[in-house]
């Protein structure tokens, strides 16, 4: 008798015939692979190459999972111009994710939530550069200030999406 009959004979080749089918069953889809997280879509900053801070929020988007492309530039002004970035919502850096815009250190969270809740919006902002935001996070805990994630439009309305 060879291994295969032996371990048919102990019922072992049915069953491990049957276990991706039990895996499937205790996922509540039978007969299918549980579903994945829809993937998240890629993001390019603009940026300082001298901005430390930035730099560290680009690593903050890639830890949460964005793929993330950066382009250094000079002119930060006229990028935020040519996009629309109202002038009292600026900060450091400025990214462009799928139709959407994110000003400054804006928490992973609150961009995803706006990626999968889809509002009408142009995008959401941290004005200026708190300390605790993501990529600002300096000092003591105790030190860390309140800020607001504000959600703008192209006709200049303004939101509060968040509060951290």
């Amino acid at each position: 008798m060879d291994r295969r009959d032996f371990l048919t004979a102990l019922g072992v080749g049915a069953l491990g015939a049957s276990l991706p089918r039990l895996a499937d069953a205790q996922q509540g889809t039978p007969g299918k692979a549980p579903a994945r997280p829809a993937a998240l879509p890629a993001m390019t900053v603009y940026k300082s190459a001298s901005c430390g801070c930035c730099h560290l929020w680009v690593e903050h988007a890639r830890a949460n999972g964005f793929t993330v492309r950066t382009i250094d530039t000079e002119d930060l002004a006229k990028v935020k111009a040519e996009l629309g970035v109202p002038g009292t919502l600026q900060s450091c850096h400025t990214v462009v994710v799928a139709n959407y815009l994110v000003e400054g250190h804006v928490p992973a969270d609150d961009v995803k939530r706006m990626l999968k809740e889809k509002p009408a919006i142009r995008g959401i902002a941290v004005p200026g550069m708190p300390v605790g935001s993501p990529g600002m996070e300096q000092g003591p805990v105790s030190g860390y200030q309140r800020y607001e994630v504000v959600a703008f439009t192209t006709t200049g309305q303004r939101s509060t999406f968040a509060r951290h």
